[in-house]
């Protein structure tokens, strides 16, 4: 049970990084992975059936250069899944029954094993395919090449090539330094990255000597929820202090800011909670 619950947390930490993510990743995921063309993009509503379990992570209308007018549906999988097919068929017969248009379904698998669940329905009354991708098949250097952080993330979780493991970690995190600004988004971002690459046991020494080696960069004192913690701890000092030097020394606002070495308004804010009590 423990073991379960672990997944399932592990599990909604993937997903919430994908769908956080997904408004600026999908177009390029759509153009330079599924080589789809296209023209116009539609959001389509992802309450295709009340009752299903899970929605879908991705639904548009799209109607391509050529002016071809189809849905598409982008699901990103973490487990080898033997109900997939099963799952990816009844999306298809629903959304065919609402938009009455062409359906295109991808699966974007995540993890570096090669899954086993089939893409294919061939009984004697229906026949059924959906497209399955492998990340690990596609090139990291083409998510690099992206001015887009979320974009670059990806790059962990694809093939390596002939590069070792080492050099291309170390190229994507040289990467996302140069793009990322303010430690909040450092810590968001290289959070995201961490969590991802738990995702491909292969490079996990890899990727752990080089966060160990860039050090320096992700310094406890440098976090900004470390920063956000020890300013918050200043000031529940600085505020028992001022009180101290208000009531018992009779300081003006102007005499205890400068002593603690804080702007007067905050003084004078502490002050009228005294009047006020």
């Amino acid at each position: 049970m423990q073991k379960q619950n672990n997944n399932r947390k592990q599990g909604s930490q993937y997903d919430k990084i994908i769908r956080e993510n997904l408004e600026v990743t999908l177009p390029v995921i759509v153009r330079d992975v599924l080589n789809l063309d296209v023209l116009v993009s539609e959001e389509l509503p992802d309450d295709i059936q009340h009752t299903k379990e899970r929605k879908p992570d991705s639904l548009k209308k799209i109607t391509d250069t050529d002016g071809n007018t189809y849905v598409l549906q982008v699901e990103f999988q973490l487990e080898d899944e033997k109900e997939m097919v099963y799952r990816m068929a009844e999306y298809n017969i629903m959304l065919m029954r609402k938009y009455q248009l062409p359906i295109k379904q991808y699966v974007i698998f995540l993890k570096e094993k090669k899954p086993g669940m089939s893409t294919f329905l061939d009984t004697p009354n229906h026949k059924y395919h959906y497209n399955l991708i492998l990340i690990t098949d596609i090139d990291y250097k083409l998510f690099i090449k992206s001015d887009t952080i979320e974009v670059k993330i990806l790059g962990i979780l694809a093939n390596f090539g002939k590069q070792n493991n080492q050099y291309a970690i170390n190229y994507i995190i040289k990467e996302l330094k140069s793009l990322i600004k303010g430690d909040f988004a450092r810590s968001r971002y290289f959070n995201q990255l961490r969590i991802l690459a738990q995702l491909r046991k292969s490079i996990k020494l890899e990727f752990e000597n080089t966060m160990q080696s860039i050090s320096t960069f992700f310094k406890e004192e440098d976090d900004f929820f470390y920063q956000r913690g020890k300013k918050e701890t200043k000031e529940k000092m600085s505020h028992a202090v001022i009180k101290n030097l208000i009531i018992k020394l009779g300081l003006t606002d102007e005499q205890a800011a400068d002593i603690i070495e804080v702007d007067v308004n905050f003084v004078k804010n502490i002050r009228a909670e005294l009047n006020n009590k």
